[in-house]
């Protein structure tokens, strides 16, 4: 007694004291920074020559080693791929910028509402019309958006601000400026675009920029002359991107500007892209020659994944060198200022979404804890497989780096797994929050880009979609078999956004994408029955399996207590119509139903619907003795409950179904016997909770009124409908659905729904000829359809 006393104290510990949640987001921290950085809690051997490697010792990320000088100049092949240099002037946006606001400003300053009056007004809504020639007009392909030519009239304002600007502006976008008075907010909202875009950088020709992606570039900086070695060269914008971009990086900050003053702004920040990053071929070529005739150093890059020392051979200084090299970079990356960043912004992150969604959840009675610790799980396993994929040899998947957007592992990590046991287990609104953290997260453990956290949050969310309201296993595949169709699409997307389209390439990031998809739906049918063992839930799917009949200790109820059995199988469908009508969940409403009662299972005999001789066990007992009886129920079917695991969504139920309500028979007979005063009348008192969840609620209110309503000795609709009402006014008034989150709306269509469903089992019948030819003479006997028929006389 005194171990079951600790234990359950220590669960209510777990579950309801607020430092544990605390813990939980620590440790989900603790991994995912750990993810970023391992070497922070993993020490590697330091080796030195001559030593043997006691494992295969790989790169664990791209790094560059260097040569001794040659003694004979050479310009060798390793020379000539080199990284090429590219400048980068800082200057372009700021001259852009000035050059912007002086326009605006000199504009605004002259009044722009006299020289555009001087061209031909045309008709409001409609664009002026060109000279007629007898002939049709072809369109011309330097037309700006009104379908005028781009100089075609210019007025004295165009030719001004085209001067200014450095740039040729069609005479619409000058007009739209004008109209808004050329207001100091649109030169503001144009340099953010501009900056913005430039910032990242933009080349003229990316198609040559892409093809020093193996040995990446060497990026000068001209005002302050750093160098910077890049190899991620897909960041960078082409013309034609560059141009999308504006249109991207424009939408969240012009959403509150009209849609002709938009099309204007965009239009101009479009004419004012200009590349910045330039390659400068004199540089490079000086510095390939002087790697030769200068005996410079060669750098040999080495790839993530290459394995470097196998285990039991002996490290040459060569392989001495690359460790040394590898340490040194991990060692000057251990804790950098954007790591840091990027674990507060995930506690941010979690803290927000915690406050804003769970909270209320989390601190009802029926979770507290758990839910937390389900939802940290899932997303600690996610990230250590998200790691593991980065660990993964480059040669797995020809050769693609596992860190970029388009890689074949990103594609086929099964992230969307985790929102899919989510969604099954706690519902679509709580996937869709933890689809979005967890895209985030992964994204920055892959080190990817915008694509990669939309190519995540994209297939999180609609595998959580396809899953509400699962109610059959084969549905979590099928989900899987969409979510892969839908990543092989958006692998497709990504890879022509990024400019990797390769009939190489294409096929094997497809291929894993779907893979990814339809293993994650694979995975979530396997785990979810794993999850519910562990952490306590029952899902839709586990009810249904828990709603056959045919289980054993349903069939039990139907032969030792066919009473009871026939009253549970009515109370089941009564909740689970009434459950449909208030927006509840009707499968659990109605497994409630079926399994509230089974407590009876001990001593069915003490029940009036299972006594047949018409012989009451209770006319032999005392008041007192006939409600303990009576209660015991209850405790009996939480241990049958727990014995053949039905869930503790059910054991809830079992315990709630009476709440705390009064056994008024007995009480009234114990006061009569002896006396008011005599009688404690919490000895008559179920011992509760009271329903805590709709659902058990109404299995409250349908266990009370199935019950009355066979005593009404004339069952009409009437009668049938007042009692339902008095009896649901009492269970209210008597507080019992205090913390069950019923409205006085669910209870009037609760009211309903009853009503209907007892009018149809109670409904009277027409009567046979035969027992309404023999109703005058034999009252006593009417019912004669209800005897044994005489025996037949078999000719022999």
């Amino acid at each position: 007694m005194t171990f079951d006393r600790k234990k359950k104290s220590i669960a209510q510990f777990f579950s309801a004291n607020p430092h544990v949640r605390w813990a939980v987001l620590g440790l989900v921290l603790v991994i995912f920074a750990t993810g970023l950085y391992p070497d922070l809690v993993i020490k590697k051997h330091r080796y030195s020559v001559g030593e043997v490697a006691l494992t295969d010792i790989k790169a664990s990320e791209a790094f560059f080693i260097e040569e001794p000088p040659r003694s004979k100049p050479r310009l060798t092949p390793v020379d000539k791929k080199r990284p090429a240099v590219y400048d980068r002037d800082p200057a372009v946006a700021a001259q852009t910028i000035a050059r912007l606001n002086a326009a605006f400003d000199q504009l605004r300053s002259m009044g722009e509402a006299t020289p555009l009056q001087s061209s031909t007004p045309a008709p409001h809504g409609s664009a002026p019309l060109p000279p007629s020639t007898g002939t049709p007009a072809k369109p011309d392909p330097t037309a700006g958006s009104n379908g005028q030519p781009r100089k075609a009239r210019p007025t004295p304002t165009q030719d001004l601000f085209e001067t200014l600007l450095g740039v040729e502006v069609d005479a619409a976008t000058i007009a739209t400026f004008a109209e808004n008075g050329f207001s100091e907010e649109i030169p503001e909202l144009v340099a953010a675009i501009v900056s913005q875009v430039l910032t990242t950088g933009v080349v003229a020709d990316k198609k040559r920029l892409l093809k020093e992606s193996k040995n990446g570039i060497t990026l000068r900086d001209q005002q302050t002359d750093s160098e910077t070695h890049v190899t991620q060269l897909k960041q960078f914008y082409g013309p034609q991107q560059a141009k999308t971009m504006v249109r991207i990086v424009g939408d969240p900050l012009l959403r509150q500007v009209s849609p002709d003053l938009r099309d204007a702004i965009v239009d101009l920040s479009r004419q004012l892209i200009r590349p910045n990053m330039v390659p400068n071929r004199q540089e490079t070529a000086a510095r390939r020659a002087a790697a030769a005739t200068q005996g410079e150093p060669v750098r040999h890059m080495i790839k993530k994944g290459e394995m470097l020392v196998r285990e039991g051979e002996r490290i040459t200084e060569l392989q001495f060198r690359k460790i040394q090299a590898m340490q040194a970079q991990a060692d000057t990356h251990r804790i950098p200022m954007a790591g840091i960043g990027a674990v507060a912004l995930l506690a941010a992150i979690l803290i927000l979404q915690y406050h804003v969604r769970l909270e209320s959840r989390i601190n009802a009675p029926k979770f507290g804890n758990k839910d937390l610790f389900f939802l940290g799980s899932v997303m600690a396993v996610l990230m250590v497989v998200v790691n593991i994929s980065t660990t993964l040899p480059d040669d797995w998947f020809l050769g693609l780096s596992s860190l970029r957007p388009s890689s074949t592992v990103g594609f086929g990590i099964p992230l969307a797994a985790g929102a899919m046991i989510v969604c099954l287990i706690m519902g679509l609104d709580i996937a869709l929050i933890f689809s979005l953290t967890l895209a985030l997260s992964a994204t920055m453990l892959l080190q990817g880009s915008l694509e990669t956290f939309i190519y995540f949050i994209l297939s999180c969310t609609m595998a959580s979609w396809w899953l509400q309201d699962c109610r059959e296993r084969r549905v979590v595949i099928k989900a899987g078999a969409r979510l892969g169709l839908l990543n092989a699409l958006l692998a497709v997307i990504i890879d022509l956004y990024a400019g990797a389209a390769a009939w190489v390439t294409l096929p094997v990031d497809v291929t894993m994408a779907f893979l990814g998809g339809f293993g994650a739906g694979i995975i979530a049918a396997g785990m979810a029955p794993l999850v519910e063992w562990v952490f306590g839930y029952t899902t839709d799917i586990t009810l249904l399996e828990q709603a056959n009949l045919d289980r054993p200790i349903l069939r039990r109820l139907m032969v030792e207590a066919p009473g009871t059995y026939h009253h549970s199988i009515i109370v089941g469908s009564m909740v689970e119509a009434a459950a449909t009508a208030i927006g509840a969940n009707p499968i659990l409403a109605k497994v409630c139903g079926y399994y509230h009662d089974i407590g009876k299972l001990k001593q069915p005999l003490y029940f009036i619907e299972n006594q047949s001789d018409g012989k009451n066990k209770h006319d032999k007992l005392a008041p007192s003795m006939s409600a303990l009886i009576l209660i015991a129920h209850v405790k009996n079917g939480v241990e049958l409950a727990r014995e053949n695991n039905l869930g503790q969504v059910i054991i809830d139920s079992i315990e709630q179904h009476h709440g705390t309500s009064l056994i008024s028979y007995f009480y009234a007979k114990a006061k009569a016997v002896k006396g008011e005063n005599a009688v404690n009348i919490d000895d008559f008192r179920y011992p509760g909770p009271r329903p805590q969840t709709r659902e058990a609620g109404l299995v409250m209110l349908a266990d009370v009124l199935e019950a009355a309503s066979r005593t009404l000795s004339n069952p009409t609709p009437s009668r049938i409908n007042g009692l339902v009402r008095n009896l649901i006014n009492n269970v209210f008034s008597d507080g019992q659905l205090d913390h069950c989150e019923l409205t006085l709306k669910d209870l009037t269509l609760i009211a309903d729904h009853f009503t209907k469903i007892l009018n149809g089992i109670h409904h009277h019948r027409i009567e046979y000829q035969d027992s309404a030819a023999n109703s005058s003479g034999k009252s006593r006997h009417a019912n004669t359809d209800r005897k044994q028929p005489a025996p037949l006389q078999v000719a022999k």
